[in-house]
Parts: C-alpha cells; structure tokens; sequence
C-alpha cells in the first residue's frame, strides 16, 4: 500500500528478476513500490489503491503495455504511465508518446534517465493527503480517495471535466476541490445550476446582455463567463439546459469568445470549464435532448461521484462533522451520537446522500434535551425527514436495487434463473448488478 509520505509506484514487467532489482531500486529512492506480472493483475492492483505513477514494460504475455496504457487512461484519467522495453524503436516512441504515455524507455535502464522520468511523471502526479485544496470533503472511504486523486491530477490540466453522480452526493464541492488544486485557484469560482432559470434568462446570465436588449435589461450585465475570467465556471445540471442554448454553450467553447445577448461583438474569455449532471447524457443524447458534439466537448474527463450507500465507512465521519458544526448553535451543549444511534444512521438507505444526512442531524440537533443524541432521536428525524422526494431517475434507481436484491435472494443468486424471472438475457442482467454494484456471489453465500 502507498503512504501518506511516499508516492506510490505500480512496477509491471514479466520479467521477476528485474521486478526484484528495480524494486529494490526504486524504494531506495524514496517509492512505495507495489509489483504486478501483467497488465491484468496491474489492474486489479489499480482497482484496490491510488498510485502516482505506474513504470511498465511494453512488450509482456498476452495484454502488452499500450493495452495497458488505453486501460489505465480510461479507468484512472490523468495517472501518468511511463513504458520501457529492449525492443524500443524510435516509431514506437513516437507513437506511444503521442497517445500520451507519460515517458519511453529503453532497456537496459539507464538510472539517471529512470529517476529524472520518475521525478517529472510524480512531482504533478502525487496527491497530498492533507492538501488545503480538499479540506471542504470529509472522507476516508477508498472509493473517495481514489476519485480525489483522481480529480488532483486532472485538476492539474486544463481539461474540462463532467462530474456525475445523484442528487445530494457534492458535485459543486468536488468541483471547487477541483479548482482550488489547479493553476487557476487564485481566480473565481462561479456555480450556475442550469435547470433553475428559463432559457432567456439562462442566456443572459452566462453570456451577458447589453443595456436593453430585453425588457427588464436596465444596465449591461457583463454575465458568468467574464466573471470567471481566469477561474472557473461550473455548471451544474448541464443536462437540463434547453437544446437551443446548447448550440450558443458549444459555440463559446468552441472559439473561446461570448457574444452578449444584444450585442453584435464577441469577447474572448479564459475560463476553464467544469459541467456536473444527475441524468444519464448517453441516454439523453439517444432522446435527442443533448447535444452529441456538446458532450465530447465537455466530458474530456469525467469522474462519477458515489452516492452515500457505497461509502458507509464515511457516514459517521460526516455525521459528526455535520453535528460539531450545528452543535455551535444550538441552545444546549450537545457532544455526540450514542452508539446505537450512529449504528443507526450507517444502515440507513440514504436516497438524498450527504445532503439528506445534514438534513437529519439538523433535525436532531433541533430536537433534542440532552447532551447525547439517542437512536430513538434519530429514528423520529429520519421518520420525519419523509419530506425527501426523489426525483425520477433516483427513484427509477431505488426501484431497480430493491427489485434486483429481491430477485437475486429468490433464485439463491443463481444469475440464469435470476435474468430469465426479470425478462433479462444474461448480459443485459450483469449490466444492472454492476450499475448497481450487486453481485450475485453474496447472495449465494448468504444462503449456504
């Protein structure tokens, strides 16, 4: 496993004997060296932690480095891979460098060359555990650190970035983490949610209008794009935004300029951009209801953020965190959850995520006499808290776990007789128990 001092590094080469010297090497150096004989088991070592950097051999048995290189590129955005091999040419440099591995190395190595190579691939690609630019996200969950680094890395370029993820999970927090790790940080931070305002209005508001260009239009309003000049400007929702305006956002994009509405010149901006959406875009763009150039233009990167369900070990982590900051105001001393009440809390299904849990303990912080919170109290917040409504998408979601979880316990996991009672072949029925992280083996052991 990496530390929080050492930057991590994934060595994979066929070659055991070198796999030995150059970890010997590399820790020597100051790396936490984990080893991998393939690309496959490179991946599954990817899946289990964060590296800064991964140091592979092109030429291996079956998946070569490149393959390895395409996976790595799409799992992990932004982690930097560097390649080496004996059979190195000067057409396979080219071409590997061009499709944006890190570094090309020839072997036998030559120490100063690994180390400088190293050196420049982590001094961007490390993350820092304790970095100011994350403090707004609480967590320890795996799942969340290997998404915020992630997120560092790609923080680092200038890409434009989609953030996924339901109603309540932190999109405009991930967002601004984003901002705050890049080279932008010192410019402002601007948040849009674009299902919240009609077209004209939306319009205006990111591109600005001239003195009368509309009723109402009383003075010039220079809009969100100028006023993230040299920042960032995150737009929330993009998947609500009307089709019309979808063509002006891609225009924009397009030539780095905004034309007032109202106006006849257009003005070049400096804006890096960073869209979030509950809805699923593909489906969307299938429906005719988004742009397909739109898409590609703002999901250079995407990063799906998880809902509160696949996280428990961070629920009561922010349940603390949420009641030392309402426990400030509260006409009481209060000092903590009972354990029964955090255990509570952590089985609770959470279809409004993080934002529904700082609802609940408010709710508990409201209500109650004593210094700590019962589970009795938590129970009537979360009763209470029915004033949740999911919206369609969420609840179309929530259906389809329960439904699998309940076929899956009727056929003892037997994934055949599950898909044929759901009206499912085989590959559709595996497709839902990943989108829904199910899988079929739990429910077989918990029957044996």
């Amino acid at each position: 496993m990496t530390t929080d001092t050492k930057p991590g590094l994934l060595l994979v080469d066929d070659d055991t004997s070198l796999l030995r010297l150059l970890t010997l090497r590399l820790e020597s150096e100051g790396y936490a060296v984990t080893t991998a004989e393939d690309a496959d088991c490179a991946l599954a070592a990817l899946d289990k932690q964060a590296f800064s950097v991964v140091l592979s051999d092109l030429r291996m048995p079956g998946k070569d480095g490149m393959h390895l290189f395409e996976e790595v590129s799409r799992r992990h955005p932004g982690l930097p891979l560097i390649l080496m091999t004996a059979h190195g040419t000067i057409p396979d440099a080219v071409d590997a460098t061009a499709r944006g591995v890190c570094d090309f190395l020839t072997k036998p190595l030559d120490h100063t060359e690994l180390r400088s190579a190293l050196s420049a691939a982590t001094e961007q690609a490390w993350v820092p555990k304790d970095g100011q630019w994350r403090q707004a996200i609480i967590s320890r969950s795996p799942l969340m650190e290997k998404l915020l680094d992630q997120a560092y890395r790609v923080a680092r370029s200038d890409v434009s970035v989609l953030i996924s993820g339901d109603s309540g999970t932190g999109k405009e927090l991930l967002a601004n983490a984003i901002h705050q790790a890049s080279p932008r940080s010192k410019g402002p931070f601007i948040a849009i949610n674009c299902g919240a305002l009609p077209e004209h209005l939306l319009e205006s508001e990111l591109f600005g209008h001239n003195k009368g260009a509309f009723t109402g239009a009383v003075s010039e309003q220079k809009g969100l794009f100028r006023a993230a000049e040299g920042g960032t400007l995150f737009l929330d929702e993009i998947g609500d935004m009307p089709t019309s305006l979808q063509v002006k956002l891609l225009r924009a994009l397009q030539e780095r300029k905004v034309r007032p509405v109202g106006s006849s010149q257009s003005i070049d901006i400096d804006v890096r951009l960073i869209s979030a959406t509950h809805r699923d875009l593909t489906q969307a763009m299938a429906d005719g209801e988004f742009r397909e150039d739109l898409y590609y233009r703002i999901n250079v990167v995407k990063l799906a953020l998880p809902g509160l369900h696949q996280r428990p070990e961070d629920i009561p982590l922010l349940a603390r965190h949420v009641l030392q900051d309402f426990a400030r105001g509260a006409s009481n001393p209060i000092s903590r959850f009972s354990e029964d009440a955090l255990e509570r809390l952590c089985t609770a299904p959470w279809p409004g995520n993080v934002r529904q849990l700082v609802n609940v303990v408010e709710q508990c912080v409201a209500l109650t006499n004593s210094p700590v919170i019962s589970a009795a109290l938590v129970e009537q917040a979360l009763a209470e808290d029915g004033h949740y409504w999911p919206n369609f998408n969420e609840a179309r979601d929530q259906f389809e776990r329960r439904y699998l979880r309940r076929v899956l316990q009727m056929t003892e996991g037997q994934v055949t007789r599950a898909a044929r009672l759901a009206g499912r072949n085989r590959t559709d029925f595996y497709k839902l128990l990943k989108k829904h992280d199910l899988s079929a083996a739990e429910f077989s052991q918990r029957s044996a």
